[in-house]
């Protein structure tokens, strides 16, 4: 009898190195988590209010597979707002997270055996999602310079073959912060042209910048959707968890090429058909009222952040490298071991829950990741956790 095992490459996938890091202290009444990517303050009450309204109106129905009419013409116009250029309802789809989103490009571009190339450390589902297709990964290394992420634009374009089928894109980035110098999209944009290499771009960070910023409204990192056409090989994936603190209600987005909408509305349905009606109603009242809690929280965590580099560089030993986006800091303790282990004995010897930076590739080895995304109180007492840790 054969064995009831899975596939080779489901096999083969990475286990959750964050989720290990929470089996081993989640059970702690004692424990300050930083080790999960989300704000500790809940939805703001007005997207709340929308869909509870919503769920009161008995929207509980399926909806259109790419997502409501009248939320797809939202967003758009939210797109128009921040790229300052026309985003037409055809190019857009809604999904059931972002998570979700990457694995229906995914699903839709890549092929068993095809190369795709990625920039690490980087959030895990990013690499394993076209691993589950069988596809072959390279990653392209992020490398620290002048006390910041950066890549080696030249490497970039080295593993940018005529073979590769896609490259997969994070800026802002998990877990470091990197965020892509607007000066480097044309260069990468045309590369990809040149061989027909699809362009991913996962965006969810990138209304959470720190340093200089692009866009129409000037709050938004530098992106390729103002520079491609409405029908190039240049995907956007997106997600209302981070900018309006909606990680639980799995909704994000994808901005499509106009001949690929169609197709991905049928690989939506052979996947979860659609997302819920009542959850899109809070995105809609997110997309068009959320400006001033999208700079509440991007204030909030331009303060954490200085709160958490501070107390990290005054401790012994510790290096952190600044971030330009996103809501971690990405900091390593000489001589310490393996990220795992020191993040295992941080959760057994003092209750601090932290990431650890092999979670994110071997290029994160060494690396611990911090959630700032937290009210001050909280940071700051994780500080005093870490202090003391170093001390004994």
């Amino acid at each position: 009898m054969s064995s009831a095992v899975a596939r080779p490459e489901v096999l083969q996938l990475r286990a959750s190195q964050i989720r290990e890091i929470a089996n081993a202290g989640m059970e702690r009444e004692d424990i300050l988590v930083f080790w999960v990517g989300e704000s500790d303050q809940p939805t703001p009450a007005f997207i709340r209010q929308a869909a509870a309204d919503a769920l009161a109106e008995g929207k509980t129905y399926y909806t259109h597979n790419l997502g409501r009419s009248d939320l797809r013409e939202a967003l758009g116009g939210y797109l128009e707002r921040l790229h300052g250029r026309p985003f037409p309802m055809e190019r857009l789809a809604i999904t059931n997270s972002g998570v979700n989103a990457l694995m229906l490009v995914a699903q839709s571009v890549v092929s068993p055996g095809d190369k795709v190339v990625v920039t690490a450390p980087v959030w895990p589902n990013v690499v394993e999602i076209p691993r589950i297709l069988s596809a072959k990964m390279q990653t392209v290394a992020l490398e620290r310079a002048q006390g910041r992420w950066r890549l080696d634009l030249d490497r970039l374009m080295d593993a940018l073959t005529p073979d590769t089928k896609a490259l997969f894109l994070n800026s802002p980035n998990n877990p470091t912060g990197w965020t892509l110098p607007a000066e480097d999209r044309a260069a990468i944009l045309e590369r990809c042209r040149k061989y027909g290499i699809w362009l991913v771009a996962d965006d969810v960070y990138e209304r959470l910048i720190f340093g200089p910023s692009s866009g129409v409204m000037g709050k938004s990192a530098p992106s390729f959707l103002p520079m491609a056409g409405d029908d190039e090989r240049v995907i956007s994936t997106n997600s209302f968890s981070k900018a309006w603190r909606m990680t639980g209600w799995r909704l994000g987005w994808m901005v499509l090429p106009t001949s690929l909408t169609e197709s991905m509305g049928v690989v939506v349905e052979y996947n979860t058909s659609c997302a819920p009606d009542f959850v899109q109603s809070g995105a809609i009242a997110a997309l068009n009222d959320g400006e001033p809690a999208i700079a509440e929280l991007r204030g909030e965590l331009k303060d954490a952040r200085d709160l958490v580099l501070d107390g990290l560089r005054s401790l012994p030993g510790v290096e952190a490298v600044e971030p330009e986006g996103g809501m971690y800091a990405f900091f390593r303790l000489e001589g310490r071991g393996t990220s795992m282990a020191l993040a295992k004995d941080l959760v057994s010897k003092v209750a601090l829950g932290v990431a650890p930076g092999s979670a994110f590739g071997p290029e994160g080895e060494g690396w611990l990741r911090w959630c700032f995304a937290q009210r001050p109180e909280k940071n700051r007492a994780g500080l005093e956790r870490l202090a003391s840790y170093l001390k004994a």
